[in-house]
């Protein structure tokens, strides 16, 4: 008999032990967390069970279809079952044991058998049972009493938790895909609470908190407990959408087990199929996939940003098909409270990708633009390398509220806490760094105080912003006739397409011009060619000229400067260059200060096209946020003279360990 969570969460840990040969490591949660979810169940269940069996005899003789709400009234709770065995019954007939433990498993309620559905565990039955390991495992968790009132749900709870985190250790080569180190789901919860406690530890408070990729739920039950820890009276109904169906069916089951609401966790995609489209949140935490392809839903979501914009999930924009971070940040925007209900928070974890990813005219940039614009971002916080079981890679927390406080309107607060974190005594895939609760204490304490020092920039969100003028300088080329460039018009299709007769006398007519001449003007080059033509009787259009000019040309700075039909000069392509004036700067003159002095001849290029869409002034607006700059620290070069003196150390060693090897 166990006596405490981390006892029974041992003993359920060593029933695993059976499988070992058979099951790989990584696939132990198949067959534990299931049958932990069933001898749950099972224990509830099995107290009022001669009542719904008495109770589902009589409605199956009135011919009552819809039988769930009457046999839940029997069972004296939201989970029944209608056949007659129990654990210890389904281990008095080892012989059909699987038999009989998959029609156990098909008359509980329609809820609690999609849950095992999902976990598909009809297959593993099949597969414990071919290698007779089905009876000796039901029978150890017949031996383990679960019941409510032996087990209460919170540590219930705590025992799941523990077998998720130790299969999903087990399991590190995919578990970033739906599974969120705990200290980093704790510093999450940490930031997105941290401003609403006094709303918290009012008299019977009710919150309700979301996660659109809830994964097996670590993120729902961190903030549950954060709320108990705080105020015991407080409820905090959580909801939760996945699309991995095993992640699902464990999440789910979780809920079952604490005795929440299971049909707040929804299973499918939560932008093809949003389980919550009505429904706005008081919080949202997430952990989407990093850099995970969207492509498989693009047309959903591209009709979706066209057709309904702003009144739609992603008006802002899109982001490239390769990664779909962004998609999940506005999917939870959409499902904010207005401020006038009291505002919504936001935390979510990407990678550096979206802090700068794509030019003005992305759709990176205008989701950054539109999040920035509205005021909505508090805060990012950066985290140390390898924290997650996946990938090495940096990664940063984003927190949004649509009801800043006061003193965070119009600002953003950069935390840099790369090099905060614990070695570990032994990595779990990636995950060789962790934070401890000082970290975290300190993270979060630093946010708060809202506070410029080396962690913490608080940076006015303007500052973010910038617009991107074209600069043009002029085209200057300069033309020579020689053979080798007359045989390049070959190349030119403008040319080309003239019928041949016409194409040899154009190149004939060009080899009278001198080819040891430089023409340093395009104007009188055009004159010359025209005055060959004319002698020669040949007649072309002007794409064949400006085949010519291609051909026979080349940029040369010392050439004079090409102009158009009104004496304007043309741009050099090659030449041209974008450039950021920061918001709240004047174009023109920083085009003056910064730019023209350096640039002779420059200008701005002012076409329609390259004034943005939004405001129509000059320079398209874009955001970037990048995050080092603020923290990067200037370190003077080391002195030329000891330099030379570790030169000199370094040859003289050289030279005697040459000298040693002549000996």
């Amino acid at each position: 008999m166990v006596e405490n969570f981390n006892e029974k969460a041992d003993f359920i840990w060593s029933i695993a032990d059976l499988l070992r040969g058979d099951y790989k490591q990584s696939e132990y949660q198949k067959v534990i967390l299931p049958l932990t979810v069933l001898r749950r169940l099972d224990c509830v269940t099995k107290r009022n069970k001669e009542a719904v069996l008495e109770r589902h005899e009589q409605l199956q003789k009135q011919g009552i279809e819809n039988v769930a709400p009457s046999l839940k009234k029997a069972a004296d709770a939201q989970v029944y079952n209608t056949s007659e065995y129990t654990f210890e019954s389904l281990c008095d007939d080892p012989d059909d044991i699987a038999e009989n433990l998959q029609y156990y498993i098909n008359q509980y309620d329609e809820e609690t058998t999609e849950i095992f559905e999902k976990f598909e565990f009809d297959h593993q039955i099949e597969r414990l049972d071919d290698a007779d390991l089905l009876y000796k495992v039901v029978r150890q968790f017949a031996e383990l009493p679960l019941h409510p009132e032996e087990v209460p749900n919170e540590e219930m709870g705590y025992i799941y938790e523990e077998l998720i985190r130790k299969f999903n250790e087990l399991s590190n080569e995919t578990a970033g895909e739906h599974f969120t180190p705990r200290e980093v789901i704790e510093l999450m919860v940490n930031l997105v609470f941290q401003e609403d406690d006094d709303a918290l530890t009012q008299q019977d408070a009710i919150r309700t908190v979301y996660d659109p990729a809830c994964g097996t739920g670590g993120m729902l039950s961190v903030a549950e407990e954060y709320v108990r820890e705080l105020n015991t009276d407080a409820k905090l109904h959580v909801f939760g959408q996945e699309l991995n169906p095993e992640s699902y069916a464990v999440c789910n089951s979780d809920m079952l087990i604490k005795g929440q609401e299971p049909e707040n966790i929804v299973y499918g995609n939560s932008f093809t199929e949003d389980g919550f489209p009505s429904q706005r949140f008081d919080y949202m935490l997430s952990n989407p996939p990093f850099g995970v392809s969207w492509n498989k839903v693009k047309e959903e979501i591209e009709r979706e940003h066209d057709k309904q914009g702003y009144a739609g999930r992603f008006g802002a924009g899109t982001p490239r098909k390769s990664d779909g971070a962004f998609l999940f940040l506005q999917h939870m925007i959409s499902k904010m409270k207005s401020p006038e209900e009291g505002g919504s928070r936001i935390a979510i974890v990407f990678n550096g990708s979206p802090l700068f990813n794509g030019g003005p005219n992305s759709g990176e940039s205008a989701i950054r633009r539109w999040i920035l614009e509205n005021d909505w971002l508090e805060a990012i916080v950066g985290l140390p390398e390898n924290l997650f079981y996946n990938t090495g890679i940096r990664t940063y927390i984003w927190v949004l509220s649509n009801d800043k406080p006061e003193k965070r309107e119009d600002k953003v607060q950069l935390i840099d806490a790369q090099d905060l974190y614990a070695e570990m005594d032994e990595s779990l895939g990636e995950k060789r760094h962790k934070l401890t609760q000082e970290h975290i204490d300190e993270i979060s304490r630093i946010f708060g105080d809202l506070e410029a020092n080396g962690r913490s920039k608080v940076v006015p969100t303007e500052e973010f912003g910038y617009r991107r003028i074209v600069i043009d300088r002029p085209l200057r080329m300069s033309f020579r006739a020689t053979e080798e460039r007359i045989e390049s018009l070959d190349d030119e299709r403008a040319f080309t397409n003239r019928d041949e007769e016409v194409q040899e006398a154009v190149k004939e007519a060009l080899r009278t011009l001198d080819s040891e001449q430089q023409w340093m003007d395009r104007e009188e080059f055009i004159d010359e060619v025209e005055l060959a033509f004319n002698m020669h009787g040949v007649d072309v259009r002007n794409s064949v000229y400006n085949a010519i000019e291609r051909a026979l040309g080349e940029q040369n700075d010392g050439a004079e400067i090409c102009r158009d039909g009104n004496g304007n000069p043309e741009h050099d392509g090659d030449l041209r260059e974008r450039e950021r004036v920061p918001l709240g700067t004047d174009q023109r003159e920083y085009f003056e200060e910064e730019v023209a002095p350096y640039l002779e001849n420059a200008w701005i290029n002012e076409s329609r096209k390259y004034h943005d869409d939004q405001d129509e002034k000059l320079g398209v607006v874009g955001y970037e946020i990048n995050f080092d700059r603020y923290f990067y620290e200037y370190e003077d070069p080391r002195d030329l003279d000891n330099i030379n003196e570790e030169i000199r150390e370094h040859r003289n060693r050289i030279t005697d360990i040459l000298e040693e090897l002549e000996i």
